[in-house]
């Protein structure tokens, strides 16, 4: 029996500004909530708003408070930093908690999926949290940092993951535990991108992610490393600015950003790809059936464990940022890649947290 629909109900769909991989494996999400007669509104801050904004710039947005995440210079005094930041964030959770409750009655929103937003929740409603991590690593403070994420996660309805409940499965550990009392729906990778047969124009793809300045430091040295590539190179920098700019230097096509389809143009016009470790990347490269290079960012403990585990797998290699030269990349051709994978999402069922009465 399908659903009733007719109410058209609004769901408020919440990404964290950590990076873009939160804001960009919500985009199939949105659509298919417009798909299934919904009608979504997003909500979040600094980048992750901003690349929402451009692709959807007929959906009503919002603007949450800031978690204020910042990375240290050295990666090393990364955890540090968050713990030196802590305040600043759970006065954010606070305040998004008061707005997103304010906003249930003001925009009549009925449904909320929150994407590692920690405040973005009310029990008038019903809400769904969305994360990869149900174990969050932080090195020696991993059991206690994993307990506190599992304690938010218990107060909404359902948590999903987007992977699979299996032995074969992308995050390993990340979203995978022994014994647990959430309600997990695991519904697969998600990925905004589609594999097409298309010539290839690169040799290598380059595509740049994540909060600041880390992000600077490494697009600062693979510009120097990407000029004695023997190949063809289109280099992403990750820049979310209001226009989008192109330039020639040698052998490397520079863009500041790329929207959705582009970017999916020219991931499939590239060989292979050099970027961050980032589970939102590593989805879209499976998607894809992609072969890649990865520097996780330095400090991040989730980037480091992914990008481990796959070269344990002979799937992607890797390379520290301080350690990673050019030579690298000739590793790649002794890995396998990540296979593709298809993922029919029954959107219909999943949706269905929205219509229960009881919820």
């Amino acid at each position: 029996m399908s659903i009733d629909y007719s109410a058209n109900k609004t769901i408020l769909v919440a990404p964290l500004n950590w990076g873009l991989g939160h804001a960009t494996r919500c985009i199939p999400i949105i659509k298919a909530l417009q798909e299934n007669n919904y009608i979504p509104i997003i909500a979040s801050d600094g980048v992750a708003l901003a690349l929402l904004r451009k692709e959807f710039p007929y959906i009503q947005t919002l603007e949450l408070p800031s978690y204020h995440i910042e990375y240290a210079k050295n990666g090393k005094n990364f955890k540090w930093k968050l713990i030196k930041n802590l305040p600043k964030m759970i006065t954010a959770v606070l305040d998004e908690k008061k707005m997103v409750n304010h906003w249930i009655k003001k925009h009549g929103i009925d449904g909320i999926i929150s994407d590692n937003r920690l405040g973005v929740f009310s029990k008038k409603v019903p809400s769904v949290f969305m994360t990869h991590q149900l174990n969050v690593m932080t090195g020696n403070t991993t059991w206690f940092t994993s307990k506190c994420h599992q304690y938010f996660i218990k107060k909404y309805n359902e948590c999903w993951v987007p992977d699979t409940n299996g032995n074969v499965n992308l995050t390993g550990d990340l979203g995978h535990l022994k014994s647990n009392g959430l309600n997990l729906k695991y519904i697969g990778p998600l990925s905004r991108m589609k594999k097409k047969d298309t010539p290839k124009i690169y040799d290598l793809m380059i595509i740049l992610s994540g909060p600041e300045p880390q992000r600077t430091f490494l697009d600062e040295k693979l510009q120097k490393e990407a000029a004695n590539y023997p190949g063809k190179v289109v280099f992403v920098q990750g820049l979310v600015e209001k226009s989008q700019e192109k330039w020639q230097a040698g052998n490397v096509t520079y863009y500041n950003f790329m929207n959705s389809k582009q970017l999916e143009q020219t991931f499939n016009e590239s060989e292979f790809v050099l970027c961050r470790s980032g589970y939102t990347t590593v989805m879209d490269l499976a998607k894809l059936g992609k072969k890649a290079f990865f520097i996780p960012t330095p400090g991040q403990y989730e980037q480091e464990y992914l990008a481990i585990k796959l070269q344990e797998e002979n799937l992607v290699p890797y390379a520290m940022q301080d350690d990673f030269s050019i030579e690298d990349l000739s590793k790649v051709k002794s890995f396998k890649g990540l296979s593709q994978f298809e993922n029919n999402i029954d959107w219909d069922s999943l949706f269905k947290v929205f219509e229960d009465k009881t919820a």
